[in-house]
């Protein structure tokens, strides 16, 4: 997944209101819009190195994007609309072994009423939906760690997934780490214990979990290795 332009580097001040981040750039201060909604936890120490992308889009009221943190020397790219697009890059290299050779790779597939998936995968005797999330938390050196906040829209994705195997799907939820620095992955129980709990229930009614970090560069940010997830 490449960049639009040459990402700019800063120094973060705050984050506030969700979506806005303050950054100083070469002793100026923006205003960058933050495209992560999560509690962003261990990521926001004000002073941290920052990497931003600029638009030339003129209706566009900030001109700045948030997309990278330098945290404890490793990059977390903390641009969740960044997420999908990485993860469909990667399906369409087969790169993902569990999903290769597809016929077709559809995004965005509504299911039910209310639920729509990431991804509907087809091929000869074979669909399966894919629910993608995006991963920053790390709190244990080495360790990834999903929600970093309770997830209601989360428990809807694996329930409506759980339906959908019934129905003779096969059921995946893949986990993108967007860090350099973690060889492991685990759900946060301690943070949302219902998510753990239906977790554990759906993986033993064989939802497949998937798990990758991530490899930046100045050009963009792609899928890098397979992580091993550990339901503790």
């Amino acid at each position: 997944m490449k960049f639009k332009n040459e990402l700019i580097s800063g120094v973060l001040v705050k984050r506030y209101k969700r979506f806005f981040a303050d950054i100083k750039i070469d002793n100026k201060k923006i205003t960058a819009h933050c495209p992560n909604t999560g509690s962003m936890m261990g990521l926001l120490n004000q002073g941290n190195k920052v990497w931003v992308s600029k638009t030339d889009d003129p209706n566009r009221k900030l001109k700045y994007t948030l997309e990278t943190i330098l945290v404890n020397g490793s990059k977390v790219g903390v641009n969740t609309h960044f997420t999908n697009k990485i993860f469909k890059e990667a399906l369409e290299n087969n790169l993902v072994d569990e999903l290769k050779n597809n016929d077709e790779i559809r995004t965005e597939v509504k299911y039910g009423k209310d639920t729509r998936f990431d991804f509907l995968i087809t091929k000869k005797n074979f669909k399966a939906f894919v629910e993608v999330k995006n991963v920053t938390l790390s709190r244990f050196k080495g360790t990834a760690e999903f929600p970093d906040s309770v997830t209601s829209r989360g428990l809807k994705h694996i329930k409506n997934l759980l339906l959908a195997k019934k129905e003779g799907f096969e059921i995946y939820l893949a986990f993108i780490i967007q860090r350099e620095n973690c060889n492991k992955f685990l759900i946060a129980k301690d943070i949302d214990p219902e998510y753990w709990k239906l977790l554990t229930t759906a993986v033993n009614n064989n939802l497949k979990i998937l798990c990758y970090d991530c490899k930046f560069s100045t050009k963009g940010i792609k899928l890098n290795n397979k992580i091993k997830f550990h339901n503790e």
